[in-house]
């Protein structure tokens, strides 16, 4: 039995890792709730990102080119490769190599961009727009696995923490661009 996530409940129920909890003292110094849950959102990207890939990867397609192909179905129109980097969160070279695969696998085409004749837009193709309608239920059906016994109002909680947390980053990372320093 692989006994790498075994978790505990502490004295108010709540589940922890006693062996994340024993690796966070030596960081914590009085915060070690901090760190602990930093460490619990770490287990979690990395337990959805597992069930992403797998999903995304036994169809052919990487979990990168899935948020490629998620963002243009969801444009309904060509969009600029800088835009999808931003939106993503990756360099413009990622997304450029991302968009030469799922060009090859004719699941994305590049289109000239009308408004500027020097750019060119990805856009979805209808084999692409076929490929995400025939993953949507296997989706569907991973994220009722995943989030099983949550309530509506948990989720909601969940969400709102996640992007708390993500606004909080990028405060950081805005301030210390600011200042000259590296986030």
């Amino acid at each position: 039995m692989n006994d790498v996530h075994i978790y505990e409940h502490d004295s108010d129920g709540f589940l922890y890792d006693p062996r994340g909890r024993a690796a966070m003292t030596q960081f914590a110094d009085g915060d070690l709730l901090a760190f602990e849950a930093a460490a619990a959102i770490r287990t979690a990207y990395h337990a959805v990102e597992r069930m992403r890939a797998h999903g995304s990867e036994s169809r052919g397609v990487s979990a990168g080119a899935l948020d490629l192909l998620i963002r243009l179905s969801a444009a309904g129109q060509g969009v600029s490769i800088g835009d999808l980097a931003r939106a993503a969160g990756v360099s413009s070279r990622n997304v450029t190599g991302l968009v030469d695969t799922l060009e090859r696998d004719g699941l994305v085409r590049r289109v000239p961009d009308l408004k500027d004749r020097r750019s060119v837009l990805a856009e979805i193709t209808p084999a692409g727009q076929a490929w995400i309608e025939a993953f949507r239920k296997p989706s569907r059906l991973a994220m009722g696995a995943m989030f099983r016994g949550f309530t509506p109002e948990e989720l909601l909680v969940l969400r709102d923490l996640c992007l708390r947390l993500a606004t909080n980053q990028h405060r950081l990372a805005d301030h210390l661009r600011q200042i000259g320093s590296q986030p």
